[in-house]
Parts: structure tokens; C-alpha cells; sequence
């Protein structure tokens, strides 16, 4: 099922770096920037949550909570954050089952047969729930429009 603007953005419970669930549904209240990632430590991936960290403290004064999900287990999301000091929760989507809900599975990734990543995406999440902005690349290399998501949430 394709997830457009305006559908009610699909719950999920996922480990954060420190092994506690977390849901969609404990950030509600808030406008909240999801970003998938396609994997923890690549470059691109890298320069993305780098640029949220950076960004954090301007995107928490507009009344949003960044999130970011990999299919990366916990364990190596752990290290990628702590290298990168991020100020956000990284999820790790291991199965692949919140990434198929959101619609962005990204199969054999660099021609892997079965590694199956999430397509670089971005969907902002309103404060009833709803899909506000969504932004997905085919091309893993591409980084969102920073400044577009700013002023979405403005």
C-alpha cells in the first residue's frame, strides 16, 4: 500500500540504540521529521543525520522531534550515534517490517541479492498522526531538501 499526504502515518515499535521500544504513537503531540536512512555509517547516511544533528536545536524550537530508521540492528546503529553524537532517537527496523509499511523497501541494494535496505525517505508526521510531507529518493545517493523540510514545518 503507498503511503501519500494525509494517511495516517503507520505506528511502529522499534529498539533504540540503548535496546528500549519505542513507538510512533509516545512522540505524538508534536510534529515529527521520520527519516529512513539506507544504512548506518554509509557516507550519505552519514552527511544526512549529521546535517538533523546540526539542524536539531532550530527543528526542536518549531515544535518537532527528529527520528531516524535504519534496517540496521541496534548494535550498529549504537556505534553510528555515538561516533556522530546524535541528539535524536536512531530505531533499527531489522526485519523490515515498518519500512515495508512506509512503502520505501529498497531491494538488493547495490546489487546484492536479499540486502534489502529502506529507500531514502523523509515523511513529516503531524500532530494528529497524518502524513504532512513525504520525500522519497530511487537514488540512495540523494540527500533530502534540508531547507524544503525547514520550511515545511515553519
Amino acid at each position: 500500500m503507498v503511503l501519500n499526504v494525509g494517511d495516517l502515518a503507520p505506528n511502529f515499535e522499534l529498539p533504540d540504540t540503548e535496546l528500549k521500544m519505542r513507538t510512533l504513537d509516545e512522540f505524538k503531540g508534536k510534529k515529527i521529521v521520520l527519516s529512513f536512512i539506507v544504512a548506518a555509517s554509509s557516507p550519505v547516511c552519514e552527511v544526512e543525520l549529521c546535517t538533523f544533528r546540526d539542524s536539531w536545536k532550530e527543528i526542536s524550537d518549531m515544535g518537532a522531534q527528529i527520528i531516524s530508521i535504519s534496517n540496521d540492528g541496534p548494535f550498529a546503529n549504537k556505534a553510528f550515534a555515538e561516533k556522530h553524537n546524535f541528539n535524536f532517537p536512531l530505531l533499527g527496523d531489522y526485519t523490515s517490517k515498518t519500512i515495508k509499511e512506509y512503502d520505501i523497501l529498497l531491494k538488493d541494494l547495490l546489487h546484492i541479492k536479499d540486502y534489502n535496505a529502506a529507500k531514502r525517505s523523509v515523511f513529516i508526521i503531524m500532530e494528529d498522526g497524518k502524513v504532512g510531507y513525504k520525500w522519497v529518493s530511487e537514488d540512495p545517493l540523494k540527500e533530502p531538501n534540508y531547507e524544503e523540510i525547514k520550511n515545511f514545518l515553519k
